[in-house]
């Protein structure tokens, strides 16, 4: 199997797993409990909230354990916007291709407390314009909330420009960094919370971290404990905290070289597949993009199909809109060449965006040639392609799924 979907996911790292094995035997106290056994836990705790907040450049008692990114959006986007409603703060700014856990928290927002939400629109490429973000602000506005790199189509927003317009306003600047995280620089990029997951760096499934600037007020969605400083009740995971900490740490040391690599591989994927097949069109700004995705539209065939035939030939990769299937609309068909982040959208919050790109309805008779080609490109760059998104996440084995296709072709 020749796996490209760590957009979704990515197995653990060894070094991960061995940091986090004392934490899930030995030391396995509560770090509440004050005694020999959870005094140990809580201070490998501390020490991992300290080392995560030293990579993103934030204070140690902003760091927020989560149980993934998900959470840690939900409680970025509801638990400011709602401790703002009581300093007549009522409108929340973001657009309409983040991330469900970030457009479903507007909506909930908007229905459940009336919050007014302004989805600032973007152009063919995903990216927000300053201009336009400074257009959409308001005196009420209690938070901007926007994704670092898209998860779909790789776009990386200029962070610190549209930073800059936020904090000239005086309005909180969310970013979520799932994607980003390990790609990117998350430091100065003048953010007051920034979301990242752990399994999309290498660490397990279920723990994420937010990390939230101590001078904007946060309410706490998860009550009962007091845990993290009161803002996340819950027994915190230890065992999860510490192996996101050192595949963030990992992430980080590796990142320059590791971009670098990847960034070549990804380019030259993306111009074998635009070279070999004509109905492709890659999606997403070709410049500010994330150097491990690639992703591609194709004119006059299906997403899905696609991706099925791929599979039975042992490559696996994912569709960018999932529910769309057999609808009609189009499909991103996403390919990170290694490593990191979110998984495809499940709802069809960003058709509005794939319009733009493809508007012809699938023809699966070109399905055959098509996938012909792609996986001549695959064959062709293989030895070099794979050999990069091993080393950057230490696959134990090669995956021998190239073989039958050279005998097919």
């Amino acid at each position: 199997m020749l796996y490209l979907d760590h957009a979704a996911t990515s197995p653990v790292r060894p070094e991960v797993l061995n940091a986090m094995q004392p934490y899930l035997t030995g030391v396995f106290g509560n770090p509440s409990s004050h005694h020999t056994a959870g005094e140990a836990a809580a201070s490998a705790l501390e020490d991992a909230r300290a080392r995560v907040a030293r990579v993103l450049e934030m204070r140690t008692g902003d760091v927020i354990f989560t149980a993934g990114g998900t959470e840690a959006n939900n409680l970025a986007v509801k638990g400011i916007v709602l401790a703002a409603l009581d300093r007549g703060r009522t409108h929340l700014i973001t657009t309409p291709i983040e991330h469900e856990s970030i457009l479903e928290s507007a909506e909930y927002l908007q229905r459940f407390h009336g919050v007014e939400v302004t989805r600032v629109p973007v152009d063919s490429a995903g990216r927000v314009s300053a201009d336009a973000l400074a257009d959409a602000l308001r005196e009420n506005t209690a938070l901007v909330s926007l994704g670092h790199a898209n998860n779909e189509i790789g776009t990386v927003q200029d962070a610190a420009t549209l930073a800059a317009v936020t904090k000239a306003a005086g309005v909180p600047l969310h970013l979520d960094a799932v994607q980003s995280a390990g790609w990117l620089e998350l430091a100065g990029l003048g953010a007051d919370a920034v979301s990242i997951a752990g399994h999309k760096l290498g660490a397990p499934k279920g723990i994420g971290a937010l990390a939230v600037r101590g001078r904007v007020p946060l309410e706490p969605l998860l009550h009962g404990g007091g845990q993290e400083r009161g803002r996340r009740s819950g027994t915190e995971n230890v065992a999860g905290a510490v192996g996101l900490t050192v595949a963030l740490e990992l992430a980080e040391a590796e990142r320059d070289a590791v971009a670098a690599r990847v960034e070549e591989l990804t380019a030259r994927f993306i111009s074998g597949v635009l070279t070999a097949v004509p109905q492709a069109a890659l999606t997403g700004d070709a410049v500010r993009r994330l150097p491990g995705t690639a992703s591609f539209t194709f004119a006059g065939t299906s997403g899905e199909a696609v991706l099925l035939e791929l599979e039975r030939r042992g490559v696996i990769s994912s569709s960018g809109s999932a529910c769309a299937a057999g609808s009609g609309e189009p499909r991103t068909c996403c390919w990170p060449a290694a490593s990191r982040r979110r998984s495809p959208r499940r709802r069809c919050v960003s058709r509005s965006v794939a319009r733009r790109w493809s508007n012809k309805r699938p023809n699966n008779s070109l399905r055959s040639s098509l996938l012909q080609s792609m996986l001549s490109v695959l064959v062709h760059n293989s030895s070099r392609f794979i050999s990069g998104t091993l080393q950057f996440r230490a696959v134990a084995a090669l995956p021998p799924a190239l073989a039958p296709f050279l005998e097919e072709l």
